[in-house]
């Protein structure tokens, strides 16, 4: 979906922040962070400077079907 939209999804991601079921926790860039899955945004391609890199879909799926369910 993404590759197609003029607009992506994203999720912010903080090395601070209180420990919830819908916040998996993950190593990204070689510090603890978590994902706010509860925050998720849809941003226009046009405004992003760069890509920090992409979480891997075995990490936040099972939280966003859970979200969503």
């Amino acid at each position: 979906m993404n590759a197609t939209l003029p607009r992506v999804i994203v999720a912010p991601i903080t090395s601070k922040g209180h420990p919830l079921q819908c916040r998996p926790e993950l190593t990204f860039n070689g510090k603890q962070a978590r994902i706010f899955v509860d925050q998720l945004r849809c941003v226009d391609k046009q405004r992003l400077v760069g890509k920090l890199g992409e979480i891997d879909v075995s990490l936040w799926h099972s939280v966003m079907m859970q979200m969503l369910a």
